[in-house]
């Protein structure tokens, strides 16, 4: 009996770390999916590996609430850690170690939720419905949330791309974790040992696999095209990146280098139009931060973006810092319209905790040194759309992209193209900036519009309604884009919808963990009834 009881203890160990390495192995085949690497496949697959953690590899019992956030917790790690070190680059290990271990509490709460619910026969829409639940709630809080890293946003390569064109990047989310959940159910069917019901089981665990799959196929004749419909038009724009003197914190150090590096290129652009080997563009857009001089208060500045607007012969879409009158800053994009000078502008609503602004500002000063480097800078109003030479731009800046209602009030409020301006230099050579340009090739998906984005050093792209590249630039490198984009008016499934497909899949986890909590106590009342009425009837 001494030696069984040995035994069992060792393969519960074995079992144990078997978990824990496949906890972690899970978040590193999440990190993989997402780009630079074409590896979009490897989401579900991902998905797939920790559900079955959370369920014993398919065995019979299961595990507490509490293993699951552990198991979950170190999937996050496993996710986060490799996704995010572009945070820490020029500011050291401790931000972007705190920021994976506080978002993979996130994942730990998915591990406790998805074992919550892992007894109902749905548990594979169940399971699905909550990871989308999580998403939501990490996206909203704190501080406004951050979104970076949701499955939708490794997918801009994936055949599950379409579904962001009927629920938006939330849909294709869900699609994802439905298929990492179905594959998981199929596992675990082929697993079972009542083999005369797996047969049935397998069917509905293949069909729900491949449910994402087949609806994304089917939508993929209704994505918009680059081209113009009816009555709508085509225009040239060019996307311009100056790069800048250095990278790092103190870029800002070398403003007027950097403004002058905008010039310069728009001028080159000038003169390529002008000797008749480029198209004259009828707008141009230039990165976030590329006047660091505020234009406003700064005569030279607006007289050097003046010169490059009538050169080329088109307003200029720029990016610049203006400084407000308490010394507070807006992070701004302003169409410069040649002569005439600023028109229209967007000031970033959505503005980057413990970048633009610091909250706690004193008690993170503590901790680090660059607590005094993160900005001042308040969040704008207004519906982010941007009118300059009778072209209706929706501008999303940096991180807005992250955030669904950005660019939904934009594309509502009549924005015919996107324009991503963005500043990548703080980050160095690390993989931030492709994660970001998926995240505007889903939104173009997800809105039926082109998108540019502009980039100070890289990646700058034009980005087809379809989500695919029509043309980027190298990293660290001045360099122009010029391209044919159509101008749309039609709205998307997803855009008309809104938030309501999230709210759905989030109500429906809702009452799925609402089901869970109550179906127990009910199961235990009735068991309780049976057995004092089999006990009378003994008696």
């Amino acid at each position: 009996m001494a030696l069984e009881g040995v035994g069992a203890a060792r393969a519960q160990v074995v079992r144990t770390g078997v978990s824990v390495l496949s906890a972690v192995a899970s978040g590193l085949l999440l990190f993989l999916s997402f780009p630079p690497r074409p590896l979009w496949f490897l989401a579900p697959v991902g998905v797939a590996l920790l559900v079955l953690v959370l369920r014993r590899f398919g065995t019979t019992g299961s595990i507490s609430k509490k293993s699951g956030f552990g198991y979950g917790f170190l999937a996050g790690l496993g996710f986060f850690v490799p996704l995010l070190p572009w945070i820490g680059v020029y500011v050291g290990p401790l931000p972007w170690l705190a920021l994976a271990a506080a978002e993979s509490l996130f994942i730990g709460l998915f591990g406790v939720l998805a074992v919550v619910v892992s007894r109902n026969r749905w548990w594979p829409v169940s399971t699905a419905a909550v990871w989308s639940l999580v998403e939501w709630a990490r996206s909203n809080f704190p501080f406004g949330g951050f979104p970076w890293g949701r499955l939708s946003f490794g997918q801009p390569d994936s055949w599950l791309l379409p579904l962001a064109s009927i629920g938006g990047a939330p849909l294709l989310s869900f699609g994802v974790a439905l298929t990492g959940t179905g594959l998981a159910a199929v596992v675990c069917t082929l697993a079972a040992r009542k083999k005369p019901a797996v047969r049935g089981r397998l069917v509905v665990a293949v069909a729900t696999t491949s449910a994402a799959s087949i609806v994304a196929v089917a939508l993929l004749p209704t994505l918009v095209s680059n081209e113009p419909e009816a009555g709508e038009r085509t225009i040239t724009v060019a996307a311009i990146q100056g790069s800048v003197p250095r990278l790092g914190l103190d870029f800002n150090s070398q403003r007027r280098a950097v403004l002058d590096n905008h010039v310069r290129e728009t001028l080159a652009l000038a003169d390529e139009v002008s000797a008749g080997r480029a198209d004259r563009p009828d707008l141009v857009v230039w990165p976030e931060n590329a006047s660091d001089i505020d234009p406003l208060r700064n005569a030279d500045a607006a007289s050097e973006i003046t010169a490059a607007s009538v050169a080329v012969g088109a307003p200029i879409l720029v990016g610049t810092v203006l400084v407000n009158d308490d010394r507070t800053t807006t992070n701004s994009v302003i169409a410069w319209n040649g002569a005439e000078g600023p028109g229209e502008r967007h000031d970033k609503k959505i503005i980057q905790p413990f970048g633009e602004y610091l909250p706690y500002r004193s008690f993170f000063r503590m901790f680090s040194e660059y607590a005094d480097k993160a900005g001042y800078f308040v969040p704008g109003t207004g519906n982010g759309v941007v009118h300059a030479a009778g072209i209706a731009a929706g501008i999303a800046t940096c991180y807005e992209v992250a955030f669904d209602r950005a660019l939904t009030e934009s594309v509502r409020s009549g924005a015919e193209f996107i324009a991503i301006p963005t500043n990548n230099a703080t980050f160095g050579d690390t993989e931030m900036t492709y994660q970001q340009l998926a995240m505007s090739r889903i939104r173009a998906v997800e809105h039926g519009r082109s998108v540019v984005v502009a980039a100070t050093s890289g990646v700058s792209a034009i980005v087809s309604p379809d989500g695919s590249v029509v043309e980027q630039t190298p990293l660290f490198v001045p360099d122009t884009l010029v391209a044919q984009i159509g101008l749309h008016s039609r709205t998307t499934v997803a855009t008309d919808l809104g938030a309501w497909p999230e709210r759905l899949i989030c109500i429906s986890a809702a009452l799925f963990l609402l089901l869970a909590v109550v179906r127990p106590r009910t199961t235990g009342n009735e068991s309780v009834i049976e057995r004092r009425n089999i006990s009378e009837v003994r008696k």
